[in-house]
């Protein structure tokens, strides 16, 4: 008699298993259930079990929906997914309830659809703005990734990043060894030198500095205009900061899939600022890691925890009090400015960076709409860390932005994020704009007076 195999698991696009499941439906619950016990997710999910209407107000406001036209795509549709699971396996009327009401059991075929449909979401939250009701569908797709992985479904690009930074040889998500950083940021040294004729240093292991600088550790290697425009404005306002060498990445990935792992980074960058004996931690230009430290470094850091500053607030701050000159006439093109979603509807950065090239920018335009209600670049919630979603980012989710950004006319777009900038470089290539994609910083560099 042939035996029933269990069901090989479906790959969509870059979701992939990290390891063979037998009974994935078991799994589930298990780790959903554990998850429960160890976090206070509880509250909310029973919260929006309550109130959750399906009106579907929240397709106005998701720009995949709006672009892809699958039903699926409602924020509400894909909340429900977990949500039913919820009622049905953690209510104490769930059981009786699923008997009369009809609500569909967890599946291997449920597992699948929510493996695909929570990473089409870029967890903007733009959808919770306009929800009657105030609930985050953003909030939920990221705990049903952190559910899936648990039982081995989550991204590879980002479990091999993470893997490298919290056990590997290097310790960061780009694998950069020391020895190869310590040479770029002298290579760096050097061009800010040539360019504007003064020694700028790159200190690194400085104790008792006033920051200890965490950005993006992709900037190393791929923006270095912008940490150009980092150091140039620390040196000119005359602040005293250090990269750690033991750990300086600001990434966290965890942001965007599991509650652990997004722990474990905050301690290494807590960590590391504690044995320079830093007095605040300084994120660079990267919206997921700004967030992460601004939120997260108070909640695991204790009483004693450092504060977290974005390089964006110490540039308004220097250009307010008059510490740093800025050339008024040395970028003359139509500047945008695209605000990422983690540090302006998720966090607190809105004004800061409009204040900085309002400063210097003779002509610059606002995207439509803009601040808290922007758009997101198509590459949030990690999307843009993976090439295998490229399509997807291009056709369906960054559509919308394409759109908005042809609309202002600009010739290029600033913005304080290294996703962001991945992808927005990708729209304007793909739907022929005529853009060039920069960070902040990176126009900061051009006109600056040293």
């Amino acid at each position: 008699m042939q035996q029933n195999k269990p069901p090989t698991p479906v790959r969509l696009y870059h979701v992939e298993p990290t390891s063979p499941r037998k009974n994935r439906v078991d799994d589930f619950l298990t780790a959903f259930a554990a998850i429960l016990r160890h976090s206070n997710y509880r509250f909310l999910l029973d919260l929006y079990a309550r109130t959750s209407t399906k009106c579907g107000r929240c397709a106005v406001a998701c720009q995949v929906y709006q672009a892809s036209g699958d039903p699926r795509d409602v924020p509400c549709y894909r909340t429900n997914l977990l949500l039913d699971i919820y009622r049905r396996h953690f209510t104490p009327t769930g059981w009786l309830q699923s008997r009369f009401s009809g609500s569909r059991p967890l599946t291997e075929e449920t597992i699948d659809e929510m493996a695909e449909l929570f990473y089409r979401c870029t967890a903007c939250r733009r959808c919770k703005i306009e929800c009657p009701l105030g609930i985050d569908h953003g909030l939920m797709a990221r705990l049903g990734r952190y559910i899936l992985s648990e039982i081995g479904i989550a991204p590879k690009g980002l479990v091999v990043s993470v893997r490298e930074q919290l056990e590997g040889k290097t310790g960061n998500t780009s694998a950069i060894p020391l020895v190869a950083l310590i040479d770029n940021l002298e290579f760096l040294a050097e061009e800010i030198e040539e360019d504007k004729g003064v020694a700028v240093q790159f200190p690194v292991d400085q104790q008792n500095a006033e920051y200890i600088f965490f950005p993006a550790v992709s900037d190393y290697l791929m923006e270095a205009d912008t940490l150009m425009g980092n150091a140039a404005v620390l040196h000119a306002a005359n602040i005293s900061w250090t990269i750690g060498s033991q750990y300086f990445d600001g990434i966290n990935y965890g942001l965007f899939f599991n509650d652990w792992i997004l722990e474990r980074i905050i301690k290494k960058m807590i960590a590391e600022a504690r044995r320079l004996n830093a007095e605040k931690i300084l994120v660079g230009e990267c919206g997921h890691a700004a967030r992460t430290a601004k939120q997260f470094i108070s909640t695991f850091g204790g009483k004693d925890a450092p504060p977290v500053v974005s390089v964006l607030e110490v540039t308004a701050q220097a250009i307010q009090q008059g510490k740093i000159q800025l050339d008024p006439d040395a970028i003359q093109e139509r500047v945008t400015y695209h605000d990422p979603c983690n540090i302006a509807r998720s966090g607190w950065l809105v004004k800061q960076p409009r204040q900085i090239l309002r400063s210097f920018i003779k002509n610059f335009v606002e995207m439509q709409p803009n601040g808290t209600a922007n758009y997101c670049c198509g590459g949030g919630g990690g999307l843009a860390a993976l090439d295998e979603t490229h399509d997807f980012r291009m056709q369906v989710v960054g559509k919308t932005k394409a759109e908005q950004v042809r609309a202002t006319g600009a010739d290029i777009i600033a913005t304080p994020c290294a996703n962001c900038k991945k992808q927005l470089r990708e729209i304007a290539d793909y739907y022929k704009l005529p853009v060039q994609v920069v960070g902040v910083h990176d126009l900061v560099f051009r006109a600056i007076k040293l």
